[in-house]
């Protein structure tokens, strides 16, 4: 299980458990016994549905300078040629990614290298998929870079998921696939990779953070023409 879900679990049971024990003292000696068996039901489902969310599955973490992996599971929104205008100030693609409430919801490196910025924006709170809540919605702008690619991405709030966890500050030494940061509950993430890469997902494909490859560039030799570099 995640760090993040220790305190919610804690208070989950013990609130869960507190209202069916005492739902069962007002139910035991009546015909309404059923309820106290519903409830008690309903309320071990809903614990494993908390605890499956906030569960931390192992994956791989690697060097690797050339490659863009999903930073989250979820299924791929939108995948289109964007005008990144805070950092990079030219076209880049835009690889956007939705988490359920049913994802796992570590955040994740998605390529190897130096922190060189990690801004927390306040904002309004569009649903996720929402187009806005690119722009509108609070998030942290993180931008990670190495010899060879530069990339950005952001951890972003959606309609229910209200705390955004960032754990990297600028001037870490990051792996790909390390653990970044983790968002509670449906949210966002969308992240910025050079035209000069080849992109390797379709939209509406789901991934999985720290596994599915996103892009990549084509040869080492081209990673010379990127402007940043």
């Amino acid at each position: 299980m995640h760090r993040e879900g220790y305190r919610f679990v804690a208070f989950s049971t013990i609130g869960i458990g507190a209202f069916c024990y005492m739902l069962w003292l007002t139910v035991r000696n009546t015909s309404y016994q059923w309820l106290g068996y519903f409830a008690t039901a309903l309320g071990i489902s809903l614990l494993f549905l908390i605890l499956n969310f906030f569960r931390n599955p192992r994956r791989p973490e690697s060097q690797e300078q050339t490659t863009v992996i999903a930073p989250c599971d979820g299924k791929v929104v939108a995948l289109e040629k964007v005008y990144e205008p805070r950092h990079f100030k030219r076209e880049m693609w835009q690889i956007s990614i939705f988490m359920s409430p049913l994802n796992v919801h570590v955040n994740r490196s998605p390529i190897a290298g130096e922190v060189v910025r990690c801004d927390y924006n306040p904002g309004r709170y569009y649903v996720a998929w929402h187009p806005k809540s690119s722009e509108k919605n609070e998030h942290t702008f993180i931008v990670v870079k190495n010899p060879y690619l530069q990339v950005a991405f952001k951890q972003i709030a959606g309609k229910i998921a209200k705390r955004i966890k960032c754990y990297v500050r600028p001037g870490d030494q990051i792996n790909q696939g390390q653990e970044i940061g983790f968002i509670k509950f449906g949210s966002r993430m969308d992240i910025f990779v050079p035209l000069e890469c080849k992109i390797a997902v379709r939209l509406h494909q789901r991934t999985r953070g720290g596994k599915t490859l996103l892009a990549y560039l084509p040869s080492e030799d081209s990673a010379s023409q990127l402007p940043f570099v």
